[in-house]
């Protein structure tokens, strides 16, 4: 499903659509560099807007194309200074971005869809209407927003993207990978891939297709459970790419790209965080290069979950890194906005 606009964003089209709109129109292909520099590099609203353009082929352009991005329709800060993003779609529909800054970082968490349709137990996301996939234009826009509030407020560009918000990506599949090309394109945004990470559910057949990409970024894994009857419990995805298809898929992908896989793991009071989830979880990392990221359950409303203790979360910290594996604890960031790791539900204040 697309967005409601009877003319194509022309934000939506690759470089490449683009040069071959100039050429049929009879119009230099030098033309088409400078368009996508002024709509990427200087983040104009308007065609007019493109001082070196002549207005012959502006007029071909508007009556082509739109010229739209997403807007901003709250922005809440967190004690802790998280900033939660309320956007603002063409077809007046909402979806939640986040910048977390710290001493050394500042990181965008950015969405891919309106809602999503994979409904795990823990996620505040899940529990409200899937409508449609993001366009590559709604997915780059959170990223050029939240980077000028970061420079605004902290005088410093992102460091970090997280494809981490609302929805699941490779459901989104190609529009990401059109996003994400002109996130790192030199000519457009020139973001580092190597500081872009994507994360999710653990899509089988998604994640070999990505594979035969052979993409730069980062990939991370919601794993939560390496029980395959715990984790089709909290993630329902899971019974149709269980955990023996998902070591598969994983293989597969670190043959193709020999990269490190990150596993998100949250911690749930007596439900996935005994010494047998650790054992498990460390038998499952033997399989690929991993690293695995621990994560503070944040509480959503009417939930079965609580998170677990501080000392129970060591003591499975404890064992993993007895085996030699890379354990990092997240602290979680935002609580008190939503804000934090599963909270974004469009709580729009």
């Amino acid at each position: 499903m697309k967005p409601d606009n009877k003319t194509k964003n022309i934000k939506d089209i690759t470089y490449n659509e683009l040069e071959r709109f100039i050429l049929t129109i009879d119009e230099k292909k030098f033309r088409a560099k400078q368009i996508y520099n002024w709509i990427w590099k200087n983040n104009v609203s308007s065609f007019y807007e493109m001082d070196n353009i002549p207005n012959s082929l502006k007029n071909k352009l508007i009556s082509h194309f739109t010229l739209n991005s997403i807007g901003i329709q709250s922005i809440q800060t967190s004690k802790d200074k998280t900033a939660k993003f309320a956007f603002i779609l063409s077809n007046n529909k909402h979806i939640e971005g986040v910048l977390i800054p710290t001493a050394k970082r500042t990181t965008a968490c950015i969405s891919t869809q309106i809602g999503c349709p994979l409904r795990c137990k823990f996620c505040a996301t899940g529990t409200i209407k899937f409508e449609r996939n993001l366009t590559p234009a709604e997915i780059i826009d959170q990223v050029i927003i939240i980077n000028n509030y970061s420079q605004k407020e902290y005088n410093r560009k992102l460091s970090n993207i997280v494809i981490m918000g609302m929805g699941e990506p490779l459901l989104n599949f190609d529009n990401l990978l059109q996003a994400i090309d002109i996130i790192i394109d030199k000519n457009a945004l020139g973001f580092s891939p190597q500081r872009i990470t994507v994360s999710t559910s653990g899509l089988t057949k998604e994640i070999k297709e990505l594979a035969n990409k052979n993409p730069k970024f980062n990939l991370a894994i919601s794993l939560h459970s390496a029980n395959n009857i715990k984790r089709s419990n909290l993630m329902p995805v899971n019974q149709s790419n269980p955990l023996p298809e998902l070591i598969s898929a994983l293989k597969f992908y670190h043959s193709k790209t020999r990269a490190r896989i990150t596993f998100e793991y949250l911690m749930l009071n007596k439900v996935n965080d005994n010494l047998q989830d650790a054992k498990e979880l460390a038998e499952f990392c033997k399989n690929f290069p991993s690293k695995i990221n621990i994560i503070e359950y944040n509480e959503i409303q009417n939930s079965e979950y609580n998170k677990s203790s501080i000392e129970k979360t060591q003591e499975f910290v404890n064992y993993l890194e007895s085996k030699n594996l890379i354990v990092n604890i997240r602290k979680s960031r935002g609580k008190d906005i939503d804000a934090a790791c599963g909270q974004l539900a469009n709580n729009i204040k």
